[in-house]
């Protein structure tokens, strides 16, 4: 389940309207002086519609606080590190090759932060991976920062046609998650920084990564199972979020490709009749579910009287990624690399 929503911190009057005091404070000192520049900025302001929102900034962002590692790790990718104030909520460790941008960027909390340590930071900018973490439940609702005077965006991956996140849980689709929401988030940052050649690039260089990792024979009829977390009631991928664009990139089939539910909870019983061929692993660095990590979940499957039975257990087809790579997100693109790379590797691919 890689939406975990903690709970809401309590949130006083007191701190809110300090914090939207210090805002306020910080937009009136050289009123004037802003004012200028934001007449004179390039391209600004600019106007993004997202899921349901309509988002504009006056000027690029200086102070961004993101709230889930994938929106972050995209932002680090365009290279705007120098941008960021805060980051929160992740699962694993950061990308290869963003470690050294990465580490000048604050953590306000590995999990969810509070509204209260985002407004700390005096944020110009809010992005986010999911619809939950801003909204109710969530760090803050987009309304509660739109009265403040802060925009905020959610990846359209999240809010794309056929899902919906008021179905429980993480959601379902009703049709399958594509790699163009992706490559649209990553449009979609890149203008509001104003840095759309940098945002141009990246996408031509996923799109030419998925093409050299796809290109060849495809697992056709080979089918797969994505386990994110718990041991005791797993929860698995259903047919069409980020599993199923990976699915699909390498020419195989889901396990639970019936199941519109982006992360449902299913029982061993059935996992064992559907008997997959091969297992993809969630190797997760946080500690929220039981059998986060890589390690954990094999030896439970190899231990455990209702999977140690099973073609791919037996036969020891795991497949491991990241928990991003199994979200809708940058890392996306890994795991169709990793998934494809492994069923080659397994003889599996013809």
């Amino acid at each position: 389940m890689p939406v975990l929503r903690a709970p809401a911190p309590l949130r006083t009057p007191a701190l809110l309207l300090a914090s939207a005091l210090l805002l306020t404070a910080c937009g009136a000192s050289g009123d004037d002086d802003a004012k200028s520049t934001e007449t004179s900025a390039a391209g600004y302001p600019v106007t993004i519609d997202n899921c349901g929102h309509k988002v504009t900034l006056k000027s690029a962002p200086k102070r961004t606080v993101s709230l889930n590692q994938g929106t972050t790790e995209i932002l680090l990718s365009l290279g705007l590190a120098d941008r960021i104030a805060g980051t929160a909520t992740w699962t694993d460790p950061v990308m290869k090759g963003l470690e050294k941008a990465n580490a000048s960027v604050p953590r306000l909390a590995d999990n969810a932060p509070s509204f209260e340590k985002v407004l700390d930071t005096e944020p110009d900018f809010v992005p986010a991976s999911f619809v939950s973490t801003l909204g109710k439940g969530g760090v803050a609702t987009r309304e509660q920062f739109q009265k403040l005077g802060v925009p905020t965006y959610v990846s359209p991956s999240d809010c794309s046609a056929g899902k919906d996140n008021d179905s429980g849980g993480d959601g379902s689709r009703s049709e399958p998650l594509t790699l163009d929401a992706v490559y649209g988030e990553i449009r979609d940052l890149a203008r509001v920084f104003g840095v759309e050649e940098r945002g141009e690039k990246l996408v031509g260089e996923l799109k030419e990564r998925v093409r050299k990792a796809t290109d060849g024979p495809a697992a056709s009829g080979v089918s797969l199972m994505y386990w994110f977390a718990n041991s005791q009631s797993p929860y698995l991928a259903g047919c069409c979020g980020a599993p199923g664009a990976i699915t699909r990139a390498v020419g195989a089939e889901n396990a639970f490709s019936d199941t519109h539910e982006e992360w449902p909870q299913i029982n061993w019983e059935t996992v064992a009749d559907r008997d997959p061929d091969v297992i993809v692993i969630g190797d997760l660095t946080r500690n929220q579910q039981t059998a986060e990590t890589a390690k954990a979940k094999i030896r439970f499957l190899e231990t455990n009287a209702a999977t140690r039975d099973l073609t791919a257990v037996k036969k020891k087809r795991y497949v491991l990624l990241s928990g991003q790579a199994m979200n809708p997100s940058i890392r996306t693109i890994e795991g169709i690399e990793k998934v494809a790379a492994a069923l080659r590797d397994f003889g599996l691919a013809k």
